[in-house]
């Protein structure tokens, strides 16, 4: 089931401002399309959805939504820097019926690995789904030592895996070697996919790009999945500069901007993030029309 190219889908607004509301119609259409796509799941209310500016029954509303829509297992991010908010959102998640939890390392307020520790065995004892782990320091500060994930994995049977957006790959390194073959390692990078599964057995893929490209990453990590590295190395070639264009501003500021240029209803944002800047627009359209995805 946690195989293949995942989508991190945005959550699109009506407009951009401090407080705008979700656009569900347009959702709706997003969701769809991944499944016509060949995505192997959705994760709903990850960074890419903006989760830090939902409130709380919004959060839940979008899982279960999400959930009730898509063809697809759905991830949920229910991840926080609050353990019982973690859990109760966690909780609500399992009850709506996603197949896995995604929890995000505290951001902000720094806790030891011991303090992760207790923070993920809290979640994972409240729950039976499994739970995927979030290392991405770029964002939270705070790294999730390799050793902490394989202490929570022999602790805690639902603790099952990572998305690893370290970008480290002495961090892939340990984690491999700590966490043993049967750990799930899933990209937190479309453009650490190919190293991750070449060299560190990894699954698959967390992906922004997949929101614009749906088909085309599901093809690039099924070569992966299948062992066949050298056209994966080719695809990833070929899209590298979409993957960068991808984090040119914010995420997912570059990748919504892409889908509204593609027609794709991403929607506006809510603040703080804002819409991209014009220079960037650019440089992010002529990316895709390098790639043939618009004219030019």
């Amino acid at each position: 089931m946690f195989e293949g190219s995942f989508t991190a889908i945005v959550t699109p607004f009506k407009g951009t401002g401090p407080r705008t509301p979700v656009d569900w119609d347009a959702y709706e259409k997003l969701i769809a399309f991944q499944d016509e796509k060949g995505t192997a799941g959705i994760v709903a209310c990850g960074t890419t959805g903006e989760s830090p500016v939902l409130s709380h029954s919004e959060h839940n509303r979008l899982i279960e939504f999400t959930v009730e829509t898509s063809k697809n297992p759905v991830i949920a991010g229910t991840g926080s820097n609050s353990t019982w908010e973690a859990i109760e959102m966690t909780q609500a998640a399992e009850d709506v019926g996603a197949e896995a939890s995604l929890q995000v390392c505290p951001y902000y307020n720094k806790p030891t690995q011991e303090g992760l520790f207790r923070h993920f065995g809290a979640v994972a004892e409240s729950v039976d789904m499994p739970i995927i782990l979030y290392n991405v320091p770029p964002r939270t500060v705070t790294s999730i030592e390799a050793g902490t994930m394989a202490r929570l994995a022999e602790e805690y049977s639902n603790v099952i895996g990572v998305k690893e957006a370290s970008g480290n790959q002495k961090v892939w390194e340990e984690i491999r070697k700590r966490c043993g073959k049967d750990f799930l390692i899933l990209s937190g990078n479309d453009g650490d996919t190919y190293p991750l599964m070449k060299h560190y057995r990894a699954r698959g893929v967390i992906s922004v790009a997949s929101n614009l490209i749906p088909g085309e990453i599901a093809s690039f990590v099924q070569l992966g999945l299948e062992g066949d590295f050298k056209e994966m190395e080719v695809m990833d070639r070929r899209f590298s500069r979409l993957f960068d264009a991808m984090f040119i501003e914010s995420n997912p500021i570059p990748v919504k901007e892409a889908m509204n240029i593609l027609g794709l209803d991403a929607g506006g944002y809510r603040y703080p993030l804002c819409e991209i800047s014009p220079e960037n627009r650019e440089a992010l359209k002529s990316v895709m029309k390098d790639l043939g995805l618009i004219g030019g």
